[in-house]
């Protein structure tokens, strides 16, 4: 055997134990790195297991509130004009929105029993004037014979009692022709105040009876120069509701435009169906571009209240413990507050209970949000994507 040979089998050898070294190291760096990535992934999963929320700060309002409320418009005055007499419609004089001053005539009725009675009732007094003279002229004859006994005390005393009905009758008379004449002026309706004419209901020829339950009103009239504008106020700001208080208004067909009015009065009582009181404003509507029975919105400015926080109303819960919001603690617990909403501005809440201007308030909380939950902040921590 040469002396090559117990080299070779030493060389190989050692290359045996250096392939079997390099393997444990590859196993080892490999099962390592698999360590690695298992971690990694675990705790991207853990992290992917929280709920990523964004928080906002509540702020107090220092420069107040502009509340937005429903109103309704009114004319400052309105009247159905019914008919006092029965008959026919003659002829009118004005239709929808003719401009009429007060004591115009709109329209005349002809009402010939009316005349009729009338003239019965002029016969009758001129009758009973007749019959009074007569009476009268009796009553002293009587009185005079008497002075000369040539008749009795109980026939002259008769004859002053029947003066005294004839006059009473008189008066009766008069009292009924005066009646049916002042009933006959309204054969001729007039505006009762000048404004504009809403409505007309009648033509001519048409029947009238005055009498009818539910009769349709010949026209309706509205003095438009001025409108109501009432206001239901929540009771929260009743007390906001002072002498002087001017509110700014916007109407559907204007709506750039912005009109102002002024208060007048209110209701003084709470309406316990609503919770709001009535208030009533007045603003001049010399052009017309406001329209009696439109709906409006009313913004009235409100003082600030220091001990009110605002917040989105996107942050709210609602669920069977009550209108609550989630806010965020120092080690990203959560817990739930019940708040109390103080006013509705639409995409701001005004909350006066349940909540400091310190505090971290979750944003659009997920529905399954609970007590106490972990969560992870928007932004926050290390990237939510596994390292390869």
């Amino acid at each position: 055997m040469s002396s090559e040979q117990p080299l070779n089998r030493k060389r190989r050898v050692l290359i045996g134990i250096g392939g079997l070294t390099l393997a444990a190291v590859l196993v080892a760096y490999g099962m390592a790195a698999r360590a690695g990535m298992e971690r990694s992934v675990v705790g991207w999963t853990e992290r992917q297991a929280l709920p990523i929320v964004a928080c906002v700060q509540p702020e107090h309002n220092v420069q107040g509130d502009a509340l937005r409320l429903p109103a309704r418009l009114e004319a400052w005055s309105k009247a159905p004009i019914n008919a006092r007499v029965s008959g026919y419609l003659k002829d009118w004089k004005v239709d929808i929105g003719s401009q009429v001053q007060a004591g115009e005539v709109l329209a005349e009725i002809d009402s010939p029993e009316l005349d009729q009675q009338l003239a019965q009732t002029r016969a009758h007094l001129r009758q009973q004037e007749a019959t009074e003279r007569l009476a009268l002229t009796t009553a002293k004859r009587w009185q005079d014979l008497l002075v000369t006994h040539s008749v009795s005390r109980q026939d002259v005393d008769e004859k002053v009692s029947n003066a005294m009905a004839a006059k009473a009758d008189l008066q009766a008379a008069r009292a009924d022709y005066q009646r049916l004449q002042d009933l006959a002026a309204y054969k001729t309706i007039r505006a009762p105040f000048s404004g504009t004419i809403t409505a007309r209901n009648t033509d001519i020829g048409q029947l009238i009876n005055a009498d009818a339950a539910g009769t349709v009103a010949l026209f309706n009239i509205a003095d438009t120069r001025r409108l109501r504008l009432y206001v239901p106020v929540p009771q929260s700001y009743a007390s906001a509701i002072a002498p002087g208080l001017q509110v700014q208004l916007t109407v559907p067909e204007h709506p750039t435009q912005q009109f102002s009015a002024h208060l007048i009065g209110d209701s003084t009582a709470i309406d316990p169906r609503s919770g709001t009181l009535l208030a009533q404003f007045v603003t001049d509507n010399p052009d017309g571009a406001l329209l009696p029975g439109d709906f409006a919105e009313a913004t009235v400015k409100i003082a600030a209240n220091t001990k009110s926080v605002n917040i989105p109303s996107s942050a709210l819960i609602f669920r069977a413990q009550g209108t609550q919001v989630a806010v965020l603690d120092e080690t990203r617990h959560v817990h739930m507050r019940t708040v109390h909403i103080d006013l509705d501005l639409g995409d701001r809440l005004v909350i006066d209970q349940g909540l400091k201007s310190t505090d971290q308030v979750i944003d659009n909380p997920p529905d399954a949000l609970k007590e106490n939950d972990l969560v992870e902040l928007a932004g926050a921590g290390d990237s939510h994507v596994p390292n390869a």
